[in-house]
């Protein structure tokens, strides 16, 4: 395959809003030792790219300064030391960022077969959000078939994916959506129950049922001790991101008393061995059910590459279901 010197990629030209998001030319990546070079076909959107582009979250050293985390395509060439990958296999990997991209290089380890019968516009958006559930909801979180398992934002790329998963292995699964329509999508999707944060409260309702085991929450601020009220004796709070923000009083004696465990992660710092021990247990976990079709990324809009603002302003707006991806290809 002959490789071009150059490709159309979506730049941060400063810290700023969607608008701020500028198709440009760079040049064309290559590959080095242990990597892959993938034709995009599609690029995943997801909040590090938005964080990322307000200046609030910088990519780690080395990784390229465009956005984009995740992509499918097909391979375009493989560097020294590379055996599991030819030219031409179609992958969805995860990425170090680059994505929004008409190519981008990775690390060979941190992609994954496009599941069986899947088109490459729904892989493009499973591995950011697979990776992020399995790592902090079944590795780091221990959910167990029959707990009770909270996930916040239960319509979103994360909830609607932690839904399905935590469903098909067994654990009865709450979550929380702002509105009717968004409810009715996460109860769909395996919720015993899905909650209007706007008319009811999760607390209350969670207490009643026990409370949860565990609980997966992206939404931080006053949630962290509504958190921990929630939660049963011996529960375990994972926290994944602070959309409204990462600082709150809260008393630890609850957590004493009640031998809570509260943790959490993100994903894009994480070791490159560690994201492919990550790849190794969802290619056995969790491939099998995409390739059976028992769960799938459900998906939103789809934006060209050149309207990656327009993508970023739904993502902003809270008004998506699931997924939104990119067309690069």
């Amino acid at each position: 395959m002959t490789l071009p010197d150059t490709m159309t990629a979506v730049a941060i030209s400063k810290p700023g809003g969607p608008e701020v998001l500028v198709p440009e030319e760079r040049p064309a990546p290559r590959p080095g030792h242990g990597q892959i070079l993938i034709e995009v076909a599609y690029a995943g959107v997801n909040r590090p790219d938005a964080l990322q582009r307000a200046g609030s979250y910088a990519p780690p050293p080395g990784a390229s300064d465009l956005p984009g985390l995740e992509a499918a395509g097909t391979v375009a060439a493989v560097g020294p030391g590379v055996t599991d990958w030819s030219v031409g296999d179609e992958v969805c990997a995860l990425l170090p960022g680059g994505g929004y991209a008409e190519y981008v290089v990775t690390p060979a380890a941190h992609a994954l077969r496009v599941p069986r019968g899947m088109s490459l516009d729904k892989a493009a958006c499973l591995p950011e959000t697979y990776f992020t559930v399995w790592t902090n909801v079944f590795m780091r979180g221990g959910l167990k078939a029959g707990e009770r398992f909270l996930v916040h934002g239960g319509s979103s790329g994360i909830g609607t994916t932690a839904i399905q998963l935590a469903n098909i292995f067994g654990a009865r699964v709450f979550t929380t959506a702002g509105s009717d329509e968004k409810c009715r999508v996460c109860n769909d999707l395996g919720a015993e129950r899905a909650i209007n944060y706007r008319e009811e409260d999760f607390v209350e309702i969670l207490r009643a049922e026990g409370g949860a085991d565990l609980i997966l929450d992206m939404v931080g601020g006053d949630y962290l001790p509504r958190n921990v009220k929630a939660l049963a004796d011996d529960g375990r709070l994972v926290q994944i991101a602070f959309l409204q923000g990462p600082k709150v009083e809260l008393n630890f004696a609850q957590v004493m008393v009640r031998r809570l465990t509260i943790t959490g992660s993100t994903l894009r710092p994480q070791s490159d061995l560690a994201k492919a021990r990550i790849a190794e247990a969802l290619a056995s976990q969790v491939w099998p059910l995409l390739d059976s079709g028992r769960v799938a990324p459900v998906m939103d809009s789809e934006f060209a590459l050149a309207d990656a603002a327009q993508a970023h302003a739904r993502l902003e707006s809270s008004d998506h279901i699931g997924k939104i991806a990119l067309k690069a290809g």
